[in-house]
């Protein structure tokens, strides 16, 4: 089925694209969504239209993600966690972890945000990629202590 994005979708395309997608997709998903129309010629006319609206949210959003990223830079976080002699913890620090304690400093990030390779399980210093958008990340620095 064809239809024009109404959003950006990452694995489809961005607002304006006519893409052609399975038809149980677009009419269970999509369409009900309000993340695409289908491409009937009454709405092929206001591609330009749905193309202008989708950049100016995306520079709004862009903005919103830098200025986050301003807020967030300089960031240090600081955890106690019970570990044994040789520094590993018991438990570890996660992204969830990382969130909460974000969000205890008035700083909103989602966990998918928060770009980590594995679970922090030992004590010592970290830093952690919080990723925003498409080139816009900053890094924090997370601080491990044996309780």
């Amino acid at each position: 089925m064809k239809i024009i994005l109404a959003s950006d979708i990452a694995s489809l395309g961005q607002a304006g694209d006519i893409v052609n997608v399975a038809n149980g997709y677009a009419r269970n998903y999509l369409l009900p969504q309000n993340l695409a129309v289908l491409a009937t010629k009454g709405n092929l006319s206001r591609i330009e239209k749905i193309k202008k609206e989708a950049e100016i949210k995306r520079l709004v959003l862009e903005n919103e993600y830098k200025a986050l990223a301003k807020q967030i830079e300089g960031v240090e976080l600081s955890f106690t966690r019970k570990a044994d002699d040789d520094e590993h913890l018991f438990g570890s620090v996660s992204e969830f972890d990382i969130v909460n304690a974000l969000a205890e400093k008035g700083i909103q990030v989602q966990k998918r945000n928060v770009h980590m390779k594995k679970h922090l399980k030992e004590v010592g210093e970290f830093e952690v990629v919080i990723h925003l958008a498409a080139g816009i990340e900053t890094n924090i620095k997370i601080k491990v202590d044996k309780e």
